[in-house]
């Protein structure tokens, strides 16, 4: 059943789920990486948990004016307007008064979401809103969703999508340095909020899929995962929509292939395990490469120490080391070296006697930074400029082998 669901064939609406679930993925990722670069990873919390007031207004609203109340395009219109407000009142915060902007945050947060809970609880007392379903914004519903509603969160998603594209260079100069954009002439004040309202954007988008609760983890946990992968924001955004979209059509197909698992859950935890197999199978910065780079680091160090202990003809008292030399050939078991063994520790003494003379010269000054106690004197600096150094110390001239 995952494979059907997985390539749409499980019915029509689990088909509508996915593909608006994938499209909100892809666009939550992408928005989401210029707020993580941005470093307003919370305010996406603010802004979620203050669509709450802006849903229930709506319905009722909707009910006052003789309709019933379930109109997603007005319950999401509601939303976007609360948490501008709310937004704006972050902002309002952090400019006007000495909060800093994480107490704004807090404070805009769980005063708009404890609103949001009083006006749920009062439309449960309606007759209307016994049925009204509104509970389902908060960690979302698919369950009952429509055509038009899938429609209403594919349309929302691609135009997010198209903005970010269209704004990603000011975004991305100002999530970097914003002295320099604002010396360059861009408007970062303008700039952040059209950051904020993309963000916006997908959280209202995303209110029927993942609820509000939920949806700054699929603003964040992408653009994490994506960090583990490249230096470049082009494409780190790329990065952060693929894996967003993937986690949201995977996690829609699980939740179809066992209904009484919700979507928007089961979206998030796909996400996370995204988030788990980068953090430790990345290439760079994954946990088992920098254990890798780590441990060969302390091999050259453990290397470099019993090769100058051997040139100086003291003895070695490291197991580790000792075992190093002895698998390379350069040291017995008892740590005598070896032919090889002493013709490698009398270039690495000659060379740490290199390099505190280079470091000693200012001429050298640009490669004696590069030095490090392990790398190699011949990848910084030129056979006649070793020559020039050898002249200076005395004895025999030239890159010895």
């Amino acid at each position: 059943m995952l494979w059907d669901a997985l390539t749409l064939g499980l019915g029509y609406n689990a088909t509508l789920v996915t593909i608006g679930a994938a499209l909100l993925g892809v666009a939550a990722g992408v928005t989401g990486t210029f707020l993580y670069l941005r470093k307003r990873a919370l305010v996406s919390d603010a802004i979620s948990h203050a669509t709450l007031p802006g849903v229930a207004l709506a319905f009722i609203v909707m009910v006052l004016l003789g309709g019933d109340g379930r109109s997603l395009p007005a319950l999401l219109l509601g939303a976007a307007v609360s948490s501008w407000i709310g937004l704006m009142c972050v902002n309002w915060l952090t400019a006007r008064t000495r909060l800093a902007e994480d107490a704004a945050i807090g404070a805009v947060l769980s005063v708009f979401f404890g609103f949001g809970i009083v006006l749920l609880t009062v439309i449960q007392t309606m007759n209307a809103g016994r049925a009204a379903g509104l509970e389902g914004f908060l960690l979302g519903s698919t369950a009952g969703m429509l055509f038009n509603d899938a429609v209403v969160i594919a349309v929302g998603g691609a135009v997010t999508l198209a903005l970010v594209f269209v704004l990603r260079r000011p975004m991305g100069l100002v999530a970097f340095d914003p002295e320099f954009s604002a010396a360059s002439g861009v408007n970062v004040g303008r700039v952040d909020l059209a950051i904020m309202g993309l963000a916006l954007a997908v959280t209202v988008v995303g209110l029927k899929v993942v609820g509000l609760v939920l949806i700054v983890a699929m603003l964040i946990i992408p653009p994490v995962t994506a960090r583990f992968w490249t230096d470049r924001t082009d494409h780190m955004a790329m990065i952060s929509g693929l894996c967003g979209g993937l986690a949201a059509w995977v996690g829609a197909a699980l939740s179809a292939t066992a209904p009484a698992l919700p979507t928007g859950p089961i979206i998030v935890l796909t996400s996370f395990a995204i988030f788990v197999v980068s953090l430790l199978l990345a290439p760079e910065r994954g946990m088992l490469a920098v254990g890798l780079h780590h441990r060969r680091f302390q091999r050259r160090v453990h290397m470099r120490q019993g090769l100058l202990a051997l040139a100086q003809g003291q003895p070695i008292y490291e197991r580790f080391t000792l075992k190093l030399l002895r698998r390379a050939g350069l040291a017995h078991a008892d740590g005598v070296a070896t032919e090889d063994g002493k013709a490698r520790a009398a270039k690495a003494l000659r060379d740490e006697k290199r390099w505190e003379l280079v470091r000693a010269d200012q001429a050298f000054e640009s490669a004696a930074v590069q030095y490090d106690g392990l790398r190699e004197i011949e990848t910084v600096l030129t056979v006649d400029q070793i020559a020039e150094i050898d002249r200076r110390m005395g004895g025999p001239t030239g890159v010895m082998p």
